[in-house]
């Protein structure tokens, strides 16, 4: 007996943001027109394309680092294990692969999606990552109201029925945008530059590192009648000699020139344009240039700064992700019947935090011992 167009017994947890639409119907190209869908191909394009691109967000990825959500005593080992084997999408388990994924999502296309997915007891039955491509974010009626809606197999957008278990985060959206901003922003044009140089340097090389011969026989007078012949064997010798997986002599009789072809050319340098199109990726993509295994000359001060810069970035997105974390936990908290007051608490990033922060306590430590001197000096005094 079925329920709703469901089995009765079927405990399986139904996903809100997933479309079911199958790419075999006739309407996938038009759904595949959409206006975000453009950019996120190239996007993916470009991370394809490029592996600095593709290793500088997965880098991004994982400095952002581990977290502890602290909540009250009686919940505490219960939100511990549901953080740490809560199921997400398929075939991964724990909050900190939704996040991994989440935050991927976020920093190519500059929006994410996720949901909570309910089971039928009334709990958190998985997490699930939202493609942008079943999903449509538009405003309401109010500018300040946002609408998300699943697109079907047929194009058809329809709301989803609990907007409160769908997550969603923009990065840095225009001024009366819904959709975030992409870190890959503005690096179509350079990079587009970039695989022009490396496309003519492999056709380059193709031509003039695969060193190709010209055989060129001058017959004399007396061998003019058997030009032909001489030719042929002159081919078939040559052939013979450069297939020949040993070092073979060529022996010849006659006037025979042989010249390598391109051998004049020269391969321009690409190093300093490259260069130069790589620091403005670098630039865009906010991580020092020896995280990436670039080898520029750096000063020990620059390279901490560049640290600095970095710690700043990723402290960014933590914020963006707290949203997330909290939405996901008071969810799980309340459900169970608990408080859903907590406190979200990162790791510090590198041992460099680690160094900096003992250096402030000692240097507050020290103020604060010489302000005391000084205080105990002038009562002296005083009195």
């Amino acid at each position: 007996m079925k329920w709703f167009g469901r089995n009765k017994n079927d405990n399986t947890p139904a996903v809100q943001t997933a479309s079911g639409r199958s790419d075999s119907t006739p309407f996938g190209l038009i759904m595949n027109c959409r206006l975000p869908s453009f950019e996120k191909s190239l996007y993916r394009s470009l991370r394809e394309a490029i592996p600095v691109i593709d290793a500088a967000i997965y880098k991004t990825v994982r400095l952002v680092g581990g977290f502890k959500v602290y909540c009250s005593k009686n919940a505490q080992s219960e939100l511990d294990d549901f953080m740490k084997n809560v199921k997400v999408n398929g075939i991964s388990n724990g909050i900190d692969s939704f996040l991994s994924i989440y935050l991927e999502q976020l920093l190519t296309y500059g929006t994410a999606v996720g949901e909570i997915v309910m089971g039928y007891d009334g709990g958190i039955a998985a997490l699930y990552n939202s493609s942008l491509d079943d999903v449509d974010l538009s405003c309401g009626e109010n500018p300040l109201d946002v609408r998300i809606s699943v697109i079907d197999q047929y194009g058809t957008k329809r709301p989803v029925k609990h907007p409160e278990l769908i997550l969603c985060s923009a990065v840095m959206p225009e001024p009366g945008k819904i959709y975030g901003t992409s870190i890959l922003k503005g690096l179509p044009f350079v990079s587009d530059i970039l695989l022009k140089i490396f496309n003519a340097l492999g056709t380059n090389w193709d031509r003039i590192g695969n060193v190709r011969f010209a055989v060129t026989y001058k017959p004399s007078e007396n061998d003019r009648n058997y030009t032909k012949e001489r030719a042929v064997q002159i081919a078939s010798e040559w052939s013979k000699a450069m297939k020949s997986r040993e070092v073979r002599d060529f022996v010849s009789v006659g006037d025979v020139s042989i010249k390598a072809i391109g051998a004049d050319n020269i391969i321009p340098d690409s190093q300093i344009p490259v260069r130069q199109i790589m620091e403005q990726i670098i630039a865009k993509l906010s991580l020092p240039p020896f995280l990436l295994g670039l080898t520029w000359s750096t000063t020990e001060r620059m390279s901490s700064q560049q640290a600095d810069m970095l710690t700043s970035e990723l402290e960014y997105y933590r914020k963006v992700l707290n949203t997330v974390i909290r939405k996901i936990c008071a969810v799980y908290l309340r459900q169970r019947g608990f408080d859903d007051h907590m406190e979200i608490i990162w790791e510090n990033i590198n041992l460099q935090d680690e160094t900096e922060l003992a250096k402030a306590r000692l240097y507050n430590a020290r103020a604060e011992e010489i302000e005391k001197r000084l205080e105990k000096k002038e009562d002296d005094n005083i009195e």
